[in-house]
């Protein structure tokens, strides 16, 4: 069943909750309150310095030594990379030393090689060439001595085809002597 619905625009009425003032405020309350507060102030601070705050300090101290001793460990770590750093170059640096005198000794070694090859094939290809000159200049010769028999066969051919008979062998030979 529904309760009907009334126009009534009247305010609830207000509940009484124990009236008066704050708590903590009430002056009769007031010194118990500062004593209770005093003996949980006192119990904290005890509780505190005694059990809380060495615990801190005993944390704080040895992180403060920890992080001394890591930062003295990094220290040392860094002086040893700085000094592997310099070895390694000073190994370098005398490794491309080394390598230079290597690679010009090389060089050298490989120049002087070339210069007698050089020198053995220009010898060789200068007694080739003298031997050419002297086969050529022995092969002129032959062939200019071939020249004025080759001649004086031409000239008496030319003749006795012209004249129809053969000229005497030495006015040929006095003929090619005087044209020379």
């Amino acid at each position: 069943m529904a309760q009907p619905v009334t126009g009534s625009t009247q305010p609830a009425p207000e509940r009484d909750h124990g009236g008066g003032a704050f708590p903590p405020f009430q002056s009769e309350t007031f010194a118990s309150q500062l004593l209770w507060f005093a003996i949980t102030f006192g119990l904290l601070y005890i509780l505190m310095s005694r059990v809380a705050l060495p615990r801190v300090a005993n944390v704080l101290e040895k992180r403060s030594t920890r992080l001394a001793n890591d930062l003295d460990e990094a220290q040392r770590l860094k002086a040893q990379s700085e000094a592997a750093a310099e070895g390694y170059e000073k190994a370098l640096a005398e490794a491309r030393g080394e390598a230079k005198k290597i690679a010009q000794e090389t060089r050298n070694k490989l120049s002087a090689e070339a210069e007698a090859r050089r020198k053995a094939v220009e010898a060789e290809l200068n007694e080739k060439l003298a031997a050419s000159e002297t086969t050529l200049r022995q092969q002129t010769a032959a062939a200019m001595s071939n020249v004025r028999g080759i001649a004086i066969e031409t000239a008496s051919a030319i003749v006795e085809q012209l004249t129809g008979r053969a000229p005497d062998p030495r006015a040929v030979e006095s003929a090619l002597d005087q044209a020379r």
